[in-house]
């Protein structure tokens, strides 16, 4: 079974690593300190959503348009060009005087340069580890995520307390910019992994092929909607407990650890298959418990519980890879990371919506029911047996094992 530490002994997983963890520490700081700023000066819910969660809207368009890039350009000039971009951005939001509508324009034009981002860290991973070894290095690069996510928002916390929400936001600013600094120094210079220049075209004409066959489309969806429809609850922690956010979030990012260290490092590979959907609705059912508006003690004790279910991702992204060839690995991966963030986005403002009409916990409450509907729905469509029509048949031919 593969450890961790081996993947430390490839010299570029390192530098990939550390200016992956970069970038998310900053996306955490800056993302509680922008939707605090909003929330004092809105006192909206639905804006508080939108700006930690909005940029993933922008994600769509990103998807469509831009994209093809993520296989088209040398993968380092763009993990580097993506987080100066993102450095820039999170340091004019902390201007003092800026108007709300003003960051949510940048927050938009960032979510647009992320969707290329993804794709190209993602299809480096595939490069730099042998195909074998993708679930355990995606699972490590989750489990910074967590790391990061869990010490970001608990620093984003005592920053807001210390320095207030600009300063805050100028902090992950900073780290954007290590990110950035470690990417240009540690990556080597690979040529692009697809021939040709990326362009609108190419992005529609890729995507389509990706999507046009059931099982990737499947994996797609479950590997969208579930999730996105739970992190509409999460983007409700600040109005539901706003001086305990922090705190909230913090557990679920524990929970999302736990859950990759026990799929990426533990479980056998006979069960991954089985076990994709019953921890998807993992996912879902604490979250049900919202209905009865629980205290603190065990709002975080579901949170973190809930968590654990994020880890199915790393099972249908193992299922997303062996569908799609080598040089299409970006973009397939972009298109996953793309289309996550953009439901997480729509689920963001949906969630919002219906805590302005009633409440935190409502909203929070209906979200977990339809994330638990959609996954019954999946594992229904994608059971065994069901045989597949001649339009449903993969046109991409799958790497070979």
């Amino acid at each position: 079974m593969p450890r961790y530490r081996d993947l430390f002994r490839v010299p570029e997983f390192t530098p990939l690593f550390l200016g992956g963890t970069a970038h998310v520490a900053a996306q955490t700081v800056s993302g509680l300190g922008l939707a605090t700023l909003v929330y004092r000066a809105t006192d909206s819910a639905l804006l508080s959503a939108l700006a930690m969660f909005g940029p993933a809207l922008a994600q769509l368009v990103g998807a469509t348009t831009l994209l093809s890039a993520a296989d088209r350009l040398p993968p380092r000039a763009v993990l580097t060009g993506v987080s100066l971009v993102f450095a820039a951005g999170t340091a004019a939001q902390a201007i003092s005087g800026l108007p709300v509508a003003a960051a949510f324009v940048i927050l938009f034009l960032q979510g647009l340069v992320g969707s290329v981002g993804g794709g190209a860290r993602y299809g480096l991973l595939g490069e730099i580890l042998p195909r074998e070894r993708y679930l355990i290095g995606r699972s490590a690069l989750n489990m910074a995520t967590g790391v990061s996510q869990i010490a970001g928002f608990a620093a984003g916390g005592g920053l807001i307390a210390l320095l207030s929400p600009r300063g805050t936001l100028l902090t992950g600013a900073a780290l954007y910019l290590l990110g950035a600094l470690i990417s240009r120094g540690g990556l080597s210079a690979r040529p692009p992994r697809a021939a040709g220049r990326p362009s609108v075209a190419e992005t529609w004409r890729t995507n389509a092929r990706l999507w046009s066959a059931r099982p990737r489309r499947l994996a797609y969806l479950a590997l969208w909607v579930p999730n996105g429809l739970i992190v509409g609850c999460e983007s409700l922690f600040v109005p539901y407990a706003a001086d305990r956010a922090g705190l909230l979030f913090a557990c679920a990012a524990c929970g999302m650890l736990a859950g990759d260290i026990a799929v990426g490092r533990l479980l056998p590979a006979g069960l991954r298959a089985r076990l994709a959907a019953p921890l998807q609705a993992l996912l879902a059912a604490p979250f049900l418990l919202f209905a009865f508006r629980p205290g603190l003690p065990l709002a975080l004790v579901a949170v973190t519980v809930s968590a654990v279910g994020y880890s199915a991702g790393l099972l249908y992204q193992e299922r997303l890879i062996a569908l799609v060839p080598d040089d299409l690995g970006g973009q397939a991966l972009g298109l996953h990371t793309s289309g996550m963030l953009t439901l997480q986005g729509l689920s963001a403002a949906l969630a919002g919506g219906i805590a302005q009409l009633a409440s935190p916990a409502t909203a929070m409450t209906v979200m977990a029911a339809a994330s638990l509907l959609v996954t019954l729905a999946l594992g229904y469509a994608g059971r065994p047996g069901r045989p597949a029509g001649a339009e449903e048949r993969d046109p991409v031919p799958a790497k070979a094992p």
